[in-house]
């Protein structure tokens, strides 16, 4: 068993879950709530499968492995085109976030079978990384949005690139510190996203006397 690694999966579930609770009541009834659900959702699955396999049942590993790919490949892609819609200010019809779902998993498979995995999912996770980059920066001369956005991006390509989930850095696990990294990476992108839906950026009025 692998106790700390469980017990940094269990947080990031509980991170991811939480996240998109706080999102659930800004973005009730609008159609960009599929794309949030499965966004945060998938991530939450994949890190509960995995405090499962490295806190109880190790055989849990292909579950895990599966939650985890379609978390990296599906969640978060649809969660940087719903920062580009927010950002956009564009209401995508249910039909369209449908679209987007069924394309996404439509290029997986078409990745395995021509035995481009590896090179699909970074092609993919740099163009997701971009669009939240764009979103952010986009509301320029809003300074928060786009230092969220940084600090999205950061968080993610320190995680992904740089630490990884093999080996150790001194006495942690590589896969610990991974964990921790996207703990909060997720909220700050839900953060992210509420700053985007803000009815809309409007101006205050000014007082004149």
């Amino acid at each position: 068993m692998q106790y700390s690694t469980a017990l940094s999966d269990g947080v990031l579930a509980l991170a991811c879950l939480a996240s998109m609770l706080w999102l659930r009541p800004t973005f009730a009834g609008l159609p960009v709530r599929r794309a949030l659900l499965f966004g945060f959702g998938l991530p939450a699955v994949a890190a509960f499968c995995g405090t499962v396999r490295y806190g109880l049942a190790p055989d849990w590993v292909e579950i895990h492995r599966a939650f985890s790919q379609l978390s990296g490949l599906l969640g978060l892609p649809l969660l940087g085109l719903a920062a580009l819609s927010l950002s956009r200010n564009r209401t995508w019809s249910p039909g369209i976030w449908t679209v987007w779902v069924v394309g996404l998993v439509a290029l997986l498979i078409g990745a395995e079978h021509l035995k481009l995995g590896q090179p699909y999912r970074l092609g993919l996770n740099l163009v997701t990384l971009l669009l939240i980059l764009y979103a952010g920066l986009s509301e320029w001369p809003q300074r928060q949005p786009g230092l969220m956005a940084i600090g999205v991006v950061a968080l993610f390509l320190v995680a992904g690139l740089a630490v990884g989930t093999e080996g150790f850095i001194g006495p942690l696990r590589r896969v610990d510190l991974y964990h921790a990294l996207l703990t909060l990476a997720y909220p700050l992108l839900a953060w992210l996203l509420l700053t985007l839906r803000m009815p809309a950026r409007e101006e205050i009025p000014v007082k004149t006397l």
